[in-house]
């Protein structure tokens, strides 16, 4: 299938798969707080046995936020860096700008879902729950990397999410049907993206150097560490939340125990599986074996032990 192909497919595809906000938020759609909302593949609940089963269920809710709060944020960043690409190489590639075009739109609807959710989210919650940001300095930063660096990130974080739903969240029956549902949809279009974030990143690759490829994946490496940096502050930002939830303030002993163990967590989340997904590993693999393995040894310091 030439590439031509490929954007007009994924293009008709992501037509047909297209839902509208509508369908998702509203009257009779709301969270149900007497269940969990993240796996506890992502959440990491179980490990802090200074926490009794109700602040566990906090914790794990807490951390639901900040997992959609941290996609819209990814998805400030996607949104600007797919739009450039929608005019690079149009003329040759019809169906390009149009695809990556409705890429863009389609990502903009997720941040404006997720926007609506985490604004359901802390009205129901009632305690205020933490961030990192500001989201845009965040992306500043992150954009500020050449462009086939920033294609292996995006690559990385598109398949991730599709990793996420069904390898943890599709068949669990714990959880939320409300914010399974969210994820259910975001990954429905999410799937036609990270295919196309993968035409993006061989088209630039085949523009480029090998030394090119070799800065890009130390520049991707340089995005990682930068985000870990955001994770380290994100868990005490959740620590914080988790505090004002449950109305009492953990032993010192207790809060370095759960400063460890979830931003252990937020790496694997966000970064470990992302680097060990074989999706992503076989689209770098297509561009450099070497890469593909640099990024799956990388993995292993995320691993959750």
């Amino acid at each position: 299938m030439t590439p031509l192909q490929n954007y007009q497919h994924l293009l008709e595809t992501s037509r047909r798969v297209n839902w509208h906000l509508e369908d998702l938020i509203g009257e009779g759609r709301r969270l149900d707080f007497t269940r969990p909302f993240l796996p506890e593949t992502f959440a990491q609940t179980e490990p802090l046995g200074f926490l009794s089963s109700q602040e566990k269920l906090k914790l794990n809710q807490i951390r639901a936020r900040g997992y959609l709060a941290l996609f819209e944020l990814v998805e400030a960043f996607i949104v600007p860096f797919i739009s450039d690409q929608a005019d690079d190489g149009a003329a040759a590639e019809p169906f390009r700008a149009q695809a990556l075009r409705h890429f863009a739109d389609e990502e903009e609807k997720h941040r404006k879902l997720f926007s609506a959710m985490l604004r359901a989210f802390d009205a129901e919650f009632g305690t205020e729950c933490g961030l990192i940001g500001p989201a845009k300095d965040i992306c500043q930063a992150i954009l500020g990397h050449g462009p086939l660096a920033v294609a292996i990130a995006i690559l990385g974080l598109e398949w991730m999410s599709q990793g996420h739903y069904l390898g943890s969240i599709k068949d669990n029956q714990d959880l939320d049907p409300q914010f399974k549902s969210l994820l259910k949809h975001h990954w429905i279009e999410e799937a036609q993206h990270a295919k196309l974030d993968g035409l993006v990143l061989k088209s630039l690759a085949q523009r480029s150097s090998v030394q090119d490829i070799a800065t890009a994946i130390q520049e991707y490496f340089e995005i990682g560490a930068f985000l870990d940096g955001g994770f380290k502050q994100q868990a005490e930002l959740d620590l914080k939340s988790l505090e004002r939830a449950i109305g009492r303030t953990l032993s010192e002993g207790n809060r370095r125990q759960f400063l460890e163990v979830q931003h252990q967590a937020l790496r694997w989340t966000f970064l470990g599986s992302a680097m060990e997904n074989r999706n992503f590993l076989a689209v770098l693999a297509s561009v450099s074996d070497e890469t593909a393995a640099r990024v799956k040894q990388a993995a292993k310091s995320f691993i959750l032990r």
